[in-house]
């Protein structure tokens, strides 16, 4: 079995782009600042964002008149992005007049946030900040748009299909389409083709529904089978129309009739074979948000490579030099990642280790070491304490070798396996690893992270400095599975990048890159294990009137360099 080539084929269209998360903020205040003599003030509330250090307005709230304890109503849609350090600031005004003009009213107070410190929590609450004194407070609640998931987890086969070449039988795949307002379909999804029969059975696919049918239990659904062919040019061999409404009643067994067009003027078709099902299942899915709203956490860990292959760090040429005008590049790449990952874990403690280094007094080599020197607990507080953990044992240490990186690997992931028997997705950790070579102990590191594909965790591995990483490579399997021996990963768990490829660019292109991917291998991960958030994620809470959202809707999608 095998995917078919990217194409634009017949009848169908280039596979969808990934969505963007919208998320919806419900502003509420309390105990506000009254600048009004004979009545109390009239608060509005504006959100700029402040990424770059210019600020734009987002969108602003309905004003409320007479009142020191507002709850509005419009909310502000803004599209989320966790890979980036989105910074919002919200400033309340009282406006006495209906200009809305907040150049002209009275300012009482504002507060400052990143997007991802709003939804991780349930309540956001802060003070409002005026003139250097508190003066109330701001609530904030982030709310996914799009309301509750679902996905349709099912097995298909095809029976008795047409015929297609001439020597042989037929090659068949599917494609799933949703029709759009205009009558036109949108590919959702594409099998895998098999080779030479007319009785396929198609892996197990698992599609989302909002990609599926817009989660709309009556919109058409057709499903297309074709005859792959090498040169593209792919025969149909017939159609038909489904819902997922039909999807969610079917049973084994629920056979559709596929139907070519060109033959159904033809005496006596009937049809071109038929698509069954094996299996199906309609399941709730949540997403990242979901999770993350739901009490999960990130756990952050970090892993730092000691050996003397960096250099001298007394050397302006080392790779842990630290008196440069410049931070170095290990510096560089925990901040970056850190300052992201800092917003959903709510303790700010981060294990952080060392790896191929001599340690005082007994100048033996570990593969896994405390920065902060302390064995039996490791936890760093905040990114600011793993940096200065970095620092002092950069000047305690000898850097020594080999690279030896599966100690670490293997202990973050004792660390999972002991959150997985939680049965709640409470905890998910991500190992943050920095290296200036190819590793020593690549087959016991590639065994532990096959064993850690299977656990809540991923890892990041960032190559500093100019060494020839494409072994690295391997690490990263975008394409296929990592693998050794007989052994598959169940999942792609890692993200690699060398950090020369981001030199010249802002720490915030580094943090895009290598998490890009984090949220849906969070998602997928406690989805596959049917693991529930903490606390269920509330979803069906009526929307706000059609007014409001379009007025609020506004991108804080600036990327960043």
């Amino acid at each position: 079995m095998q995917q078919p080539p990217p194409y634009v084929p017949q009848g169908g269209a280039p596979p969808p782009a990934a969505m963007v998360t919208k998320v919806e903020l419900t502003i509420s205040c309390q105990g506000l600042r009254d600048a009004d003599v004979f009545s109390k003030s009239d608060p509005i509330c504006v959100v700029y964002s402040t990424d770059s250090g210019r600020m734009q307005e987002l969108g602003r709230t309905e004003r409320i008149d007479d009142t020191l304890n507002p709850k509005f109503q419009k909310q502000i849609v803004v599209d989320y992005h966790f890979e980036e350090v989105q910074k919002l600031a919200f400033h309340v005004f009282d406006i006495d007049d209906h200009s809305n003009d907040v150049k002209q009213a009275d300012f009482l107070g504002k507060c400052e946030a990143t997007l991802g410190q709003v939804v991780s929590a349930a309540n956001y609450k802060k003070p409002l900040d005026y003139n250097g004194a508190n003066y109330g407070t701001i609530s904030v609640q982030a709310q996914e748009q799009g309301g509750m998931q679902k996905c349709v987890k099912m097995t298909l086969k095809g029976v008795k299909l047409d015929k297609k070449d001439f020597f042989g039988k037929s090659d068949p795949f599917l494609e799933f389409h949703r029709q759009l307002i205009d009558g036109s379909y949108a590919l959702a999804h594409r099998t895998e083709f098999i080779k030479n029969t007319l009785n396929p059975r198609w892996r197990p696919m698992k599609i989302n529904t909002r990609r599926l049918c817009d989660n709309n239990p009556d919109t058409v659904i057709k499903i297309d089978c074709y005859d792959w062919n090498s040169n593209g040019t792919h025969d149909l061999i017939g159609s038909c129309l489904t819902t997922l409404a039909d999807i969610e009643e079917a049973r084994p067994g629920k056979a559709w009739a596929l139907v070519n067009p060109k033959k159904k003027s033809k005496r006596g078709y009937r049809h071109s074979g038929e698509v069954v099902i094996e299996e199906v299942e309609v399941l709730r899915e949540y997403t990242f948000l979901e999770y993350i709203q739901g009490g999960c956490e990130l756990n952050f860990v970090v892993g730092i490579d000691f050996t003397g292959s960096n250099g001298d760090p007394r050397d302006t040429s080392s790779l842990h030099y630290l008196g440069g005008r410049t931070p170095n590049q290990y510096t560089q790449a925990i901040t970056a990642v850190g300052n992201v990952i800092q917003d959903y874990d709510s303790d700010q403690l981060y294990p952080a280790y060392g790896f191929g280094a001599r340690l005082p007094p007994t100048w033996q080599v570990s593969h896994q070491f405390s920065l902060n020197g302390d064995p039996a607990n490791p936890d760093c507080h905040g990114i600011a304490g793993i940096l200065g953990a970095y620092q002092q044992c950069i000047n305690s240490v000898q850097l020594y070798g080999p690279t030896n990186a599966s100690p670490i690997v293997g202990s973050v992931a004792k660390m999972a396996r002991e959150a997985l028997h939680q049965q709640q997705a409470k905890e998910y950790y991500v190992l943050l690893l920095i290296t200036d070579g190819i590793l020593t102990d690549m087959d016991q590191t590639i065994h532990m992270i096959i064993e850690a594909s299977e656990l809540p965790m991923s890892i990041i591995v960032i190559g500093v400095g100019d060494a020839d990483f494409e072994d690295m490579e391997r690490l990263d399997s975008d394409d296929k599975l990592l693998s050794l021996g007989t052994r598959v990963a169940k999942r792609d768990i890692v993200q690699f990048v060398p950090f020369r490829d981001f030199k010249n660019a802002t720490p915030a292109r580094l943090a895009a890159c290598v998490l890009d991917e984090l949220p849906g291998q969070v998602a997928e991960y406690f989805n596959s294990k049917r693991c529930h958030p903490p606390t269920e994620p509330e979803t069906n809470r009526e929307p706000p009137p059609s007014y409001y959202r379009a007025a609020s809707s506004v991108s804080v999608m600036s990327r960043h360099g």
